[in-house]
């Protein structure tokens, strides 16, 4: 491995493909090997903490790799691992099992996204039996023709993924292409440059109804292009055919949408990551009624996934897809989408969203408010506005405890737009600093 690729990883930090730890703990290391084997390989690095600092491994001798072997080789079946020094970090490499479902003593574990979390076998054997679905997005099948390079690289400024190594290096780093320099499927849906070519049920329908019933159509758009491309179209649409009334919370206009903008954002997002683009016939469909919004995902839930699991775990269908939206702000964090959904309809008044999961997955929002009773006492989940030294305060100390946040979960807590978040980081930027890249990185004191 090269420095500059060490870097831009310790940049990016944990996620689908790479875990760090910051010493040999065999217990903790045979859960990840088996984790990235019963998934889609990954990397693991020994001496690298949890903040992606690098802290070393004091001593690495033929005794340590041989005890890494050891635990590979013990997994059932056995996994085969690569080895790597770099000054005094150790790689291991581990690629996808073609023996899947592997175990340890401890169980069954997957990997998704930056966690390891444990299965059960039947949920394992489950996916194997849809291997051609579950990993369609990294089939390395397409030729670099197919691959737009401007829009990868707007991609890398866009989300300050910034790296000494060049195109081809970022993109075998990043998985989105294999050894012998061909193009994953995931690659040709993100940054493609004609991707209905390549993928002619890869696209998004929006319609917009007079009735509830669906039957007379006022507007209709078909949008193509790129996922990312499909999710801002797809925004732009609703944006533009749904109700907003505005409030004006001290002198400053606020927009509030029959649902939750954000709310619709999430589940479109939810919608392209986890799609079966294997499903031929079927696209993604975004409705509008007179009292709902409606979007539906061809493929349901991905293998291995039981109906009474939905919203407890997380099994991601196309992990090279979901990875690259989890570098972007359009993910907050990996399994927390439904959740989330549910939370923002909440704050606002509205009723939670509704699931129909049979061979689409189907999210529902309806217009219609749920009652409000009149309060005695101001609700404790409506933030009040803080004073700005108070805001400061809590954000200095939020960094000495190590406490992760984003400017929207900020500008919540604090009862303020994010842009008098921004002006409070502003305002602190003599004791504080920001390192690592806008998605992945974090705060410190100076």
């Amino acid at each position: 491995m090269k420095k500059e690729e060490l870097k831009l990883i310790l940049k990016e930090g944990e996620g689908q493909y790479i875990e760090f730890k910051e010493s040999f703990d065999p217990k903790s290391l045979t859960k990840e090997i088996i984790a990235f084997a019963n998934a889609t390989g990954g990397k693991i690095f020994l001496g690298i903490n949890d903040n992606n600092e690098i802290t070393g491994i004091d001593n690495i001798t033929n005794k340590l790799k041989s005890q890494i072997q050891d635990i590979a080789n013990h997994c059932d079946p056995s996994i085969q691992i690569d080895l790597e020094k770099i000054e005094n970090i150790l790689i291991i490499y581990i690629k996808e099992g073609k023996n899947k479902p592997y175990s340890c003593k401890n169980g069954f574990y997957i990997r998704v996204g930056p966690n390891s979390q444990k299965m059960k076998r039947d949920d394992i054997i489950e996916i194997i039996r849809n291997n051609s679905q579950f990993s369609f997005d990294n089939s390395y099948i397409k030729t670099k023709q197919s691959f737009n390079a401007k829009k990868f690289d707007n991609f890398l400024k866009k989300w300050d993924i910034i790296s000494d190594l060049n195109q081809t290096d970022i993109l075998r780093s990043m998985n989105l292409t294999n050894e012998n320099k061909k193009f994953s499927n995931a690659s040709i849906l993100l940054f493609g440059s004609e991707v209905q070519q390549d993928f002619p049920p890869a696209y998004l329908e929006c319609v917009l109804f007079k009735d509830r019933e669906g039957v007379n159509i006022i507007d209709r758009k078909r949008i193509n292009g790129d996922l990312f491309e499909q999710l801002n179209e797809g925004m732009i649409f609703m944006k533009k055919h749904i109700k907003v009334k505005y409030e004006f919370p001290d002198e400053k206009r606020r927009e509030i949408y029959d649902v939750p903008l954000r709310a619709l954002e999430e589940a479109l997002v939810n919608a392209i990551i986890h799609r079966d683009y294997s499903f031929k016939g079927a696209n993604i469909s975004l409705f509008i009624y007179s009292d709902r919004i409606e979007i539906l995902s061809p493929g349901g839930l991905a293998p291995g996934f039981e109906k009474n699991e939905f919203g407890k775990i997380s099994i991601r269908r196309n992990e090279l897809i979901a990875d690259m939206f989890s570098k972007t702000n359009y993910v907050e964090k990996i399994g927390s989408g439904i959740g989330r959904m549910k939370n923002l309809c909440e704050e606002q008044g509205n009723d939670g969203p509704q699931f129909d999961i049979n061979n689409f997955f189907i999210i529902s929002f309806s217009f219609q408010k749920v009652p409000q009773k009149v309060p005695q006492k101001v609700p404790q989940k409506v933030p009040q506005k803080i004073a700005a030294e108070a805001r400061r305060n809590k954000i200095i100390q939020k960094i000495k405890n190590k406490k992760k946040f984003t400017k929207r979960s900020l500008a919540e807590e604090f009862g303020v737009d994010t842009k008098t978040v921004n002006r409070d980081l502003e305002e602190l930027k003599s004791r504080i600093e920001f390192i690592g890249s806008k998605k992945g990185g974090h705060w410190k004191l100076k």
